[in-house]
C-alpha cells in the first residue's frame, strides 16, 4: 500500500531531488508541494526539467490541507523557519527534516550556533536520520531529523570505529570538499561561476562552520565521552559531489580498521567499502551511495579514511527517502537503487 507524501519548499535543491527520486518510487504519491514564492503556478514552470514528470500546482502552507492530503511530510524549508511549520502538523503526519533545526539535542547548543529553538519541546522525541546508525529508532520515529551533507561524510566512516574503540578519540580532523549546490539554489556571491570557476577554496576555517557541534555530538554518542574535532570545509568548481578525507590516530593496522567497518555495514546497501584505492565524487554522482577508502601512515600511526557521497542524495533528499522506507516498512533500497551518473 502506497503513502501520499508532501514537500515543503518543494523548489530548492533538496525539494527537486526529492521529487527526483520519488516518481521511481512505486509506493510513494506527491500529493502536496509547497512555495511561498511560487505560490498557485505548476512546479515546472519553475523547474522546467519537470515538465512531463511532475506539473502539480504550488501551494501555500496550509495545516489542514497537509493533514488531509498527506501522510507523511519532507520539510525542505530553511534553518530557524522549518521548525516553526513542523510544529504546526507534527500531530497529524510523520515528517522529515532536511534542515538543521532538530539535529542537535540540546536547545542551548542549537541556540549557540543557530538561534532561539521555537519548538524544544519536539527535541526530546526526535530521531537523528543516519540512517545506517539508527535505523531501529527511525522505524518507529514520527519526526526524524535529517543529517547534514558534512556529518553524513565524517560520521559514517567514524561512528564504527569509535564504537569499537579502535582509533582514539582525540586529534581527530576531518578536510572535507564539495560542490557548490551545498549553498542552495538561492543567488549568492560565493555560488556565482565567475566567483568559483577554476578556483578552490576553504571557508568557515577553524570552529565556525555550523555543522562542527552536530558532528561531535554524534561521535561523542559513538564514543561514549567527549569527542572534539578539526573541520575545514572547502568549495569546489563542481556542482555536486563531496570528498572528506579523516584523519584518525590509531595503533590498529588497515585490516582491522577495514574489518570493523565491513562488519558494522554488512547489511547496509548503500555503504561500500573498498579493498584498495579511494573513492572519487564521480563514483557516486546522483546516488545514494557513500564510498569509503582508507590506509595507514605507519610512520606517524594516523589512519587516513576518504568517503566519497553525492552531498544532494546520500548528503540530502536521497538519505531522507532512505528514511522514509524505513519508517514506512518498505524495502530500504526502494527507488534509490542507482547507478552513478557517467561522464
Amino acid at each position: 500500500m502506497g503513502i501520499s507524501i508532501g514537500i515543503l519548499g518543494a523548489t530548492g535543491y533538496t525539494g527537486s531531488e526529492l521529487i527526483r527520486l520519488l516518481h521511481l518510487h512505486p509506493d510513494a504519491e506527491i500529493t502536496y508541494l509547497s512555495s511561498r514564492q511560487y505560490n498557485g503556478k505548476p512546479i515546472s514552470d519553475v523547474l522546467e526539467y519537470l515538465q512531463g514528470y511532475c506539473d502539480r500546482i504550488l501551494e501555500e502552507f496550509e495545516p489542514s490541507v497537509i493533514a488531509a492530503r498527506c501522510e507523511l511530510v519532507f520539510s525542505c524549508l530553511p534553518h530557524g523557519t522549518s521548525m516553526e511549520f513542523i510544529s504546526q502538523i507534527i500531530d497529524r503526519v510523520k515528517v522529515i527534516d532536511l534542515s538543521a533545526d532538530f539535529r542537535l539535542g540540546d536547545a542551548a547548543l542549537y541556540r549557540a550556533w543557530y538561534q532561539d529553538h521555537t519548538a524544544p519541546a519536539l527535541l526530546a522525541e526526535v530521531v537523528y536520520g543516519l540512517s545506517e546508525v539508527y535505523r531501529a529508532e527511525i522505524r518507529g520515529a514520527r519526526l526524524v531529523a535529517n543529517p547534514g551533507c558534512y556529518p553524513t561524510s565524517a560520521l559514517l566512516p567514524l561512528i564504527p570505529l569509535l564504537q569499537a574503540g579502535i582509533i582514539e578519540t582525540a586529534g581527530i580532523i576531518i578536510d572535507s570538499k564539495t560542490g557548490v549546490s551545498g549553498a542552495g539554489r538561492g543567488l549568492t556571491l560565493k555560488a556565482h561561476i565567475c566567483e568559483t570557476g577554476e578556483s578552490f577554496s576553504a571557508y568557515k576555517v577553524g570552529r565556525f562552520h555550523r555543522h562542527i557541534p552536530e558532528i561531535e555530538q554524534e561521535l561523542s554518542k559513538a564514543a561514549g565521552s567527549p569527542v572534539t574535532v578539526e573541520f575545514t570545509p572547502h568549495l569546489i568548481p563542481i556542482s555536486r559531489g563531496m570528498l572528506s578525507t579523516i584523519y584518525v590516530q590509531t595503533e590498529a593496522d588497515v585490516s582491522a580498521l577495514r574489518d570493523v567497518l565491513n562488519s558494522f555495514y554488512s547489511d547496509s546497501p548503500f555503504v561500500k567499502v573498498l579493498c584498495d584505492g579511494f573513492p572519487a565524487t564521480k563514483d557516486v554522482r546522483g546516488t545514494n551511495r557513500c564510498i569509503i577508502g582508507l590506509c595507514k601512515n605507519d610512520e606517524t600511526g594516523r589512519g587516513i579514511l576518504i568517503s566519497a557521497i553525492d552531498n544532494l542524495t546520500k548528503g540530502a533528499s536521497g538519505q531522507a527517502v532512505q528514511n522514509m522506507n524505513i519508517m514506512c516498512g518498505f524495502p530500504e533500497a526502494r527507488a534509490l537503487d542507482s547507478m552513478p551518473l557517467f561522464p
